[in-house]
């Protein structure tokens, strides 16, 4: 190749801007402090305002759990049982391929009983007891909605604000704007467990909590269930700890010298994740060394919690990482795709999550973390009244439904004990306070204090954010 040509192919845009904008210096600098240099271009800019949260878990019920059956209570579908939708209610809606060549839409009302808890009177299915009895610190939201009908660009859709691919998740989003608090542990860390009532669930994948066009120093790190929570987190055969030092010192500064050479953003990003690992390989270890509870936190949060990877056990860890400034931790709990015998699938679903998800809450706020932590609970959509597959008095299966759903928040800077939004009599559709999956973006946004229209990314020309151009702020739900 021609010397002076190669020469103009290492002066590109990247190489100019990115020597303009870090130097060498900087990157070392990064390195050595083990701080995310790569925050927002402007990081001083956020918070914009005093922040009510620190922190959010993010308790994700991924398969999308029927608001029919554990919280949206519709009494008078009783008496409608095996009648047909009414179009006046369906208004010509679309529904999934999985049921638009159905000859009938029968109402399939739930077969569970709910009751009233404390001092709200929130209506409560006798699936989520635990749930039940903390309800005055919850708020329920019964008018969530969403664009998307099938579960990937749903699930896509609220983890990054877009139901195609390549959005930066929420997680990252926190990384790139308010950084981390803890330099020996990730800022953002996701967990994924299998549900007992349908092992055999919806996939999930890595770009789920992945940093898109974002620097890739704020992508996720999955915590695995089995094994080494973190791959390539130990040494080597053979390696000790000083020789790994020894070796990273060397790397770095060979890396350090090629972004001297090319000014990449992403060599930057290496060094940094290097030295993140090795600060992981004595943070992990103690953080998932669960010996230190106490008996109590194991009977609180119930049976499955001494199990490795489990929702219960994530929780604890979810808990764990807080105490320690984790930013971000989201647990994906699958199973919640009851198309056919929901009433068997669903028991095992509640089981996993009813008391581990109420022992949480209860535990960040005996630890006083929950007046600083935000806490979701919610799935990609909900489900519909009428039945799919088989019906019977005992039986049924409910579709994909966009148009409604309740999701619950708790802590930080939220109303305790409050029901938001309502549904129509067939819980299909919103009558009061529709939330869009946009306006909890930009309210969670908000309650960690920063303008949900400030946050942006140039990528590609233009400037992209989490609500990218929507998105209210739900005021209602405030404390």
């Amino acid at each position: 190749m021609d010397p002076l040509f190669e020469s103009r192919l290492l002066m590109n845009r990247r190489h100019f801007f990115g020597k303009a904008a870090t130097g060498l210096g900087a990157a070392a600098l990064a390195s050595l402090l083990g701080r995310d240099m790569l925050a927002a271009e402007s990081s001083s800019q956020f918070p914009n305002f005093p922040a009510k949260a620190k922190r959010v878990i993010y308790l994700f019920q991924s398969g999308a759990p029927s608001q029919l059956d554990l919280f949206d209570w519709k009494p008078e579908m009783a008496k409608k049982f095996d009648t047909e939708l009414p179009d006046s209610i369906r208004k010509g809606q679309r529904v999934t391929g999985m049921t638009v060549g159905q000859k009938r839409f029968p109402v399939a009302p739930t077969i569970y009983n709910f009751k009233q808890h404390g001092n709200s009177g929130a209506w409560v299915s006798e699936l989520m007891p635990n749930i039940g009895r903390i309800a005055d610190k919850l708020c329920f939201i019964k008018s969530m909605h969403t664009e998307a009908i099938n579960h990937d660009p749903a699930i896509t859709f609220f983890q990054t604000g877009s139901q195609i691919a390549g959005r930066p998740s929420i997680g990252s989003w926190l990384s790139y704007g308010l950084g981390s608090m803890n330099e020996d542990l990730p800022a953002f860390v996701a967990m994924i467990s299998t549900g007992t009532g349908r092992p055999g669930g919806q996939p999930l994948y890595d770009r789920l909590w992945g940093s898109g066009f974002l620097p890739t120093t704020h992508q996720g790190v999955k915590f695995r269930g089995v094994g080494d929570p973190v791959l390539y987190l130990n040494n080597p055969q053979g390696m000790d700890h000083t020789t790994r030092r020894r070796m990273l010192d060397d790397l770095n500064a060979i890396n350090q010298h090629k972004y001297e050479e090319a000014g990449d953003p992403e060599i930057v990003t290496r060094i940094t994740q290097y030295e993140l690992a090795y600060r992981m390989q004595t943070s992990v270890p103690n953080l998932i060394d669960m010996s230190d509870e106490p008996e109590t936190t194991f009977e609180a949060y119930g049976p499955e919690s001494r199990k490795k990877g489990t929702y219960a056990s994530n929780c604890i860890l979810a808990r764990r990482l807080i105490e320690r400034d984790v930013r971000f931790v989201q647990l994906f709990h699958m199973g919640w795709d009851h198309h056919k015998i929901l009433p068997i699938q669903i028991k095992g679903q509640c089981y996993d999550t009813d008391q581990p998800t109420a022992a949480l809450i209860e535990d960040l706020e005996q630890r006083g973390l929950l007046e600083d932590t935000l806490v979701i609970w919610g799935g990609e959509f909900g489900r519909t009244i009428y039945g799919q597959g088989t019906l019977t008095e005992t039986n049924y299966g409910r579709d994909h439904h966009p148009r409604c759903f309740t999701i619950f928040l708790a802590g930080a800077g939220i109303k305790q004990g409050i029901t938001y939004g309502a549904t129509d009599e067939y819980c299909y559709n919103i009558t009061e306070n529709p939330v869009d999956v946009h306006d909890l973006h930009a309210t969670l946004l908000h309650l960690l204090g920063i303008d949900h229209k400030r946050l942006t990314y140039k990528f590609q020309g233009r400037r992209y954010r989490l609500t990218d151009v929507h998105g209210h702020l739900v005021k209602d739900i405030l404390a």
